[in-house]
């Protein structure tokens, strides 16, 4: 597994996969041929069909200003590998100098074809939980003390410290803004209205939603608005972890330093997905972004509630299991419906998971490992139309039913 540093990315939105990592592959390959009179890129799968809703085209060519740049979108061609797939082609003089294919594979992750890419080294001998379990268990630490000895206490400290205030500015962002989200749907920003909106009577469970809404609709609003959020672990889901670990500060005194300490947990759920399954939308469904997210919550909240690793695990493995099947169909591509609701009830649910594995047997039948494992196999068999295509589920009725005048927003 790699560093947390390569999970956890500081960056603008709207897409982690459609923005971020194309445009990391494009500043590279533009580095490398500066030499270039004129780029060309051509887009395939899932950036094509949704890349106009994602600003791929629109963060490509940004990131190519001053040079001469042809962007084409090939909705036809099959990506074998990869769905999030693009081609770049550097010319001078019109002759070609070179060219990348580039899969976006998720969280602002790429990889380059023909072991051109800039090779990123693991650097966890683990490549999964029982195995980090294990360790755990032979050393006598916990998870975060097995970050620290892995990573350097001193190094990774220092980047989840501005990890997580990066996180804590764009909840306070979004808490003040209002307006209408950039793109056609026209969405207004709700984050400050459920913050505001208390009820007369508001329960505690009541408040704790409210609050928790809020919080992730704050960062949601901010990440569909092309503001800076942490991948968490990817643009689309990146109000979850956020918003669990703000109320945790807010509504329960939590302090800094343990919030960091259960960041660097919550770090280690969403690696493992990341190494062993997939944390792309384009890939695997919503499941492997929002259910990934969930589970690094829901991690995140156990170990706050200082559960042991067994039902950390269970955290993890309860939130994940409820989300498997969860399809990728934002409406037009833009990360806004049905997606920033779903960083609210997702947050919701990784209290929900945490709460109740305190509750249960530690000796469950299905580990984190073996739900992941199932999770990958799901997304690959769920439709593509279901995979970050927005040629399915609710993003073809809400186009449909706009067709027929009836407008369901």
């Amino acid at each position: 597994m790699q560093s947390l540093q390569e999970l956890y990315k500081i960056g603008n939105g709207p897409s982690s996969s459609h923005t971020m990592g194309p445009k990391r592959a494009t500043e590279i390959f533009k580095n490398k041929y500066q030499n270039a009179d004129k780029f060309k890129v051509i887009l395939y799968g899932s950036l094509a069909l949704t890349g106009k809703g994602h600003l791929t085209d629109y963060i490509i060519a940004k990131t190519l200003e001053g040079y001469e740049v042809e962007i084409e979108f090939d909705t036809q061609t099959e990506c074998d590998v990869h769905p999030n797939t693009f081609d770049i082609f550097a010319y001078k003089e019109g002759q070609l100098l070179d060219n990348w294919r580039v899969y976006s594979i998720g969280g602002g992750t790429f990889k380059i074809a023909d072991k051109k890419d800039v090779i990123i080294d693991d650097v966890y001998p683990q490549k999964n939980f029982n195995e980090i379990k294990e360790y755990i268990k032979q050393n006598n630490i916990d998870l975060y003390d097995y970050v620290c000895l892995i990573e350097g206490k001193e190094k990774i400290t220092e980047f989840l410290v501005q990890v997580w205030e990066s996180m804590q500015q764009t909840i306070k962002n979004g808490l003040t803004t209002t307006g209408i989200i950039p793109g056609r749907l026209n969405l207004k920003r709700k984050a400050k209205s459920i913050y505001d909106n208390k009820l007369e009577f508001e329960t505690d469970d009541i408040k704790k939603t409210r609050l928790l809404s809020s919080y992730a609709y704050a960062t949601s609003e901010e990440n569909a608005s092309g503001g800076i959020i942490v991948t968490a672990p990817t643009c689309g889901a990146c109000g979850v972890l956020p918003a669990v670990l703000y109320y945790m500060k807010e509504e329960h005194h939590i302090d800094d330093e343990k919030i960091i300490k259960a960041l660097a947990v919550a770090g280690v759920i969403g690696n493992i997905v990341k190494t062993n399954a997939s944390i792309s939308g384009a890939e695997c469904g919503c499941q492997a972004e929002i259910g990934t997210a969930c589970s690094m919550a829901a991690a995140a909240v156990a170990y706050l509630l200082e559960l042991d690793i067994d039902r950390i695990e269970n955290s993890a493995e309860v939130a994940m299991e409820h989300h498997l099947g969860l399809t990728c169909d934002p409406i037009y591509g833009y990360v806004q419906i049905p997606c920033i609701e779903r960083n609210a009830v997702a947050a919701m649910r990784a209290f929900d998971a945490a709460i109740l594995s305190s509750m249960l047997e530690t000796n469950k039948k299905i580990s984190f490992d073996l739900v992941v494992e199932t999770m990958y196999e799901t997304g690959k068999d769920l439709g593509k139309h279901y995979r970050e295509t927005s040629e399915g589920g609710l993003a073809k009725k809400y186009c449909r039913n706009k067709y027929f005048n009836k407008d369901l927003s």
